[in-house]
């Protein structure tokens, strides 16, 4: 189930509405994919064979068809669904074993970190955090027999910063013939980067985040480029029964269509929003300024910079000042909403990183992290000088 089928040439765009209806079987020709809600398939023999599906922890015939169109989407030999973004990446370190090595970067989503520390506390697995935005120091922790996965983001959460994912992935597969190049995407979507093309073995996302795009649902995904890890991702999925439920599918299934859309808007909205703040002064990162050092390495890799960015105020207090002043802006974790969002990571979505080890990765207290919808510019734009401006901050005029 879910192989990638798709010979089509269509644009992405389009490939992300379009269901192949030679994938995806329906007796009845329904416009929308049915929701099949049940738990288990009625079989034609004694012995339990005669059916394609025989128990939904296995397999689902809504769940099929969300796999099919990921994997086409994404360019994976094979694709899954699991019930979030945590999920995936919890099925994917059970490829570990007790003595091998993780190398992962030295700014990761505060979720990722709590699992991978439980990982090295429990599992006998040791971790190592690096500046993925040097391929070097990655390079000097790989070990040929020990390393096992080389985890990266390409944005980081929440600095924004962008690794060599061609580079790192050439590097880990000469070194070490065994080790998984693993890259949480989530942040570009299968819209604006794929991972697989530039060398990596594995590629996961939050569903709930641009997949999905509404905040209602969630899903983890997971891409695989070889067959042979796809089989031992599905037996891990099958085993611990982490597939995602029929209803939520139909749900996934349904935000992916609209991605192509809400990504190009959000991706607007932030590229102007970016170069508002950065004329207040601030220091903003968002690979889509360029004045970014690292504005030519991601576009090279990448069809647009997105709709994530985060910038320094230099105070906590004012931080906690303009983000409370907000009103369009909801204070919220998570990303990839139509609904703009702002937030404090250390406060938030990093809370759970121990204060000593956010200042040990350099990660400011006063950081704003801000997640673009998809509302009028200049109605976000103002909002923020409004919040900027109860904040304290004298706010510079900006020429459009």
């Amino acid at each position: 189930m879910a192989n990638a089928s798709t010979g089509t040439g269509y644009h992405l765009a389009t490939e992300l509405v379009y269901i192949d209806g030679e994938a995806v079987k329906d007796n009845y020709n329904a416009a929308s994919v049915p929701i099949y809600q049940t738990a288990t398939f009625k079989q034609a023999n004694a012995d339990g064979s005669g059916g394609e599906y025989d128990y939904s922890r296995s397999g689902n015939p809504t769940r099929t068809a969300v796999e099919v169109h990921m994997a086409k989407v994404m360019k994976a030999h094979r694709a899954f669904v699991v019930s979030t973004g945590m999920t995936a990446l919890d099925v994917i370190l059970r490829l570990v074993k007790t003595g091998q090595e993780i190398i992962a970067g030295d700014d990761l989503y505060g979720g990722t970190n709590r699992l991978l520390t439980y990982v090295s506390q429990f599992n006998g697995v040791k971790v190592h955090n690096v500046d993925t935005t040097s391929p070097a120091a990655v390079t000097a922790r790989l070990d040929a027999v020990k390393t096992r996965i080389v985890l990266l983001e390409s944005p980081t959460n929440p600095l924004i910063k962008i690794a060599d994912i061609r580079a790192i992935a050439a590097s880990v597969h000469s070194t070490c013939p065994n080790a998984l190049v693993v890259v949480d995407n989530t942040m570009m979507s299968p819209y604006l980067q794929n991972s697989l093309d530039l060398g990596a073995d594995i590629e996961y996302h939050s569903g709930t985040k641009y997949l999905s795009g509404h905040h209602d649902l969630m899903a983890g995904v997971i891409g695989c480029k070889e067959a042979a890890v796809a089989d031992q991702v599905f037996f891990v999925i099958n085993a611990s029964g982490s597939g995602l439920g029929p209803f939520d599918c139909w749900l996934l299934l349904r935000g992916v269509k609209t991605l192509g859309i809400r990504m190009e808007k959000q991706q607007g909205n932030a590229i102007l929003i970016a170069a508002f703040l950065e004329a207040q002064g601030f220091r903003v990162h968002y690979p889509g300024l360029k004045s970014n050092p690292q504005y030519e390495l991601h576009r090279s890799m990448s069809s647009g910079p997105g709709a994530v960015l985060s910038f320094e105020t230099g105070d906590v207090a004012m931080s906690e000042r303009i983000v409370e002043s907000t009103k369009l802006w909801g204070i919220s974790v998570s990303f990839g909403c139509v609904n703009s969002i702002i937030s404090m990571p250390c406060k938030m979505s990093h809370a759970s990183i121990p204060a000593e080890i956010r200042k040990q990765r350099r990660l400011p207290e006063d950081l704003i992290r801000l997640c673009v919808g998809i509302e009028h510019p200049d109605d976000l734009i103002n909002d923020l000088t409004n919040a900027l401006t109860k904040a304290g901050v004298e706010v510079k005029a900006v020429s459009s």
